[in-house]
């Protein structure tokens, strides 16, 4: 094993340290992904020793502790947590040269990651890719389901190429579309007291506990705002991670919520379509500003763009009376 190297030893130049460290630090990234080494053995295909003794050598000519171990558990050490973000940005980028050589000797293949929020997978996104493929046969893709922030820090990382989001992020290193809206209903038990409206006003619903999504989605975020436009601030009681986990919740009568149109009705509960204030999400798509697309990419992202304003496919379900 290499020994640690010191500030008396001659440094190393870049092209040497490429040389040194590229042969482990997919070892590491799959380690750093799961936190577990044995995962990582398997998702690699390769035996576990092989994987410890990549990562023990990557520690010792960097000098550095890149993971705590806990008996047969690892964790990150804040070195470690830093070093796993630049990696994957670099194997990232050697994935997408590949890819792109790839595509540029077969254009009518290779692979697009793609990430879209949970509430678009039942209906939307499975549509798109139909229509896609139609014309694209041999496109492969690697889907994501998350919410807005993950899917952006996964872009920056090198493991997707672009995602459907709402809210449409602003940032500097970002390239943004907007694509198209949705509107939100209010969503009351089958019994509440409003369940025989089809309209109402959000200020209406003031006084209701209200179910939600956690603190970090973008849907959680629009709730708060508009709730805040009609004069309150909601009364959480329940909190989750999925929209029709929440519906759920509002059919066992524990509050209300503010939620995109289901792809299929759900007994227990009634949509509302909110009058006041105009109650819809931005949805449009975003990729890492700079980074040159694959041919399969350019493709799919034209696709969208061209899917402007007819994005949200969800059926749009009239309130029950």
């Amino acid at each position: 094993m290499s020994r640690p190297r010191h500030e008396n030893d001659n440094p190393a130049t870049p092209d040497s340290w490429a040389a040194l460290l590229a042969p482990r630090l997919a070892h590491f990234a799959a380690v750093a992904r799961h936190e577990h080494i044995t995962q990582a053995a398997r998702d690699l295909a390769v035996p576990q020793p092989t994987v410890s003794r990549a990562v023990a050598r990557l520690e010792a000519d960097l000098g550095v502790a890149l993971l705590a171990r806990h008996g047969r558990a690892v964790s990150l050490t804040p070195a470690g947590r830093a070093f796993a973000r630049s990696v994957e940005r670099a194997l990232g980028e050697v994935t997408r040269a590949a890819e792109a050589i790839r595509s540029d000797a077969d254009p009518s293949a290779g692979k697009v990651a793609f990430g879209f929020l949970h509430t678009m997978g039942p209906e939307t996104v499975p549509e798109l890719l139909r229509a896609f493929r139609a014309d694209h046969p041999r496109v492969r893709f690697s889907l994501i389901q998350s919410y807005g922030e993950d899917m952006i820090e996964r872009m920056r990382a090198g493991e997707l190429d672009l995602c459907l989001t709402s809210p449409v992020p602003d940032a500097p290193d970002l390239d943004t579309r907007r694509l198209d809206e949705q509107r939100l209903h209010l969503v009351v038990p089958a019994d509440h007291r409003l369940a025989a409206r089809r309209r109402v006003r959000l200020a209406e619903a003031a006084e209701e506990p209200f179910v939600t999504l956690e603190p970090g989605y973008g849907l959680r975020r629009l709730t708060e705002a508009l709730c805040e436009q009609a004069g309150f601030r909601p009364r959480v009681a329940f909190e989750g991670e999925e929209p029709e986990t929440l519906r759920g919740l509002v059919a066992a009568g524990l509050g209300v919520a503010l939620l995109p149109p289901p792809t299929v009705p759900r007994p227990g509960v009634r949509e509302l379509t909110v009058t006041a204030p105009r109650a819809v999400r931005e949805i449009g798509v975003a990729w890492v500003a700079g980074h040159p697309d694959t041919r399969p990419v350019a493709e799919f992202k034209r696709f969208l763009l061209g899917r402007r304003g007819r994005l949200a496919l969800a059926v749009q379900h009239p309130a029950e009376t």
